[in-house]
């Protein structure tokens, strides 16, 4: 259970991805989580360092699907201006909306990568599906909701089992 927690990669922000490395590895999708991944979980809009990550993304070749826990308004406010697909009230980490998303992008398992903020929510579920994890540090946590307080508790129990265990290498990053 707990090496399904373990991202293939960690990275500080969706800006440290090296998009080209993965391309040449042959992904051309990405699932990202909203809150706390690409703007903070209160954060009505895309910063402009987002949108032009946005264009990167799409320059070097790769499909975006949102797929986020949180409700229609929230996601389709953000994404609907950007011209991004999303799945909201996704209930990850149900495979149900990580296979919608691959749906969407018409891509495959080995073809996806999947990037987010939480190890119980994006981590788990890609892992569980054989996705490539990418996990970020989260943008503001003081603005998480009730239950990502409460996952982030687990997570921390996690990690020292992880760490006990030999299984986490890098001591965990504080922002």
């Amino acid at each position: 259970m707990f090496k399904r927690l373990i991202p293939k990669l960690q990275v500080e922000t969706v800006f440290d991805i090296d998009l080209e490395a993965l391309y040449e590895r042959g992904y051309r999708g990405i699932i990202t989580d909203l809150d706390n991944t690409l703007v903070g979980a209160k954060a009505p809009e895309a910063t402009p360092e987002l949108i032009a990550w946005f264009e990167k993304v799409r320059d070097a070749g790769f499909k975006l699907v949102i797929v986020s826990n949180n409700k229609l308004t929230r996601v389709s406010t953000f994404a609907t201006p950007l011209k991004i697909e999303y799945v909201h009230e996704a209930r990850k980490p149900s495979n149900t909306p990580f296979r919608k998303a691959m749906k969407m992008m018409e891509l495959t398992e080995e073809q996806t990568i999947v990037v987010g903020d939480q190890m119980l929510t994006d981590v788990f579920g890609g892992n569980r599906l054989g996705l490539y994890t990418v996990l970020v540090l989260p943008i503001a946590i003081a603005d998480e909701g009730i239950m990502t307080k409460f996952n982030r508790r687990i997570e921390r129990i996690a990690l020292s089992r992880l760490r006990r265990k030999g299984l986490w290498l890098e001591e965990e990053k504080k922002k």
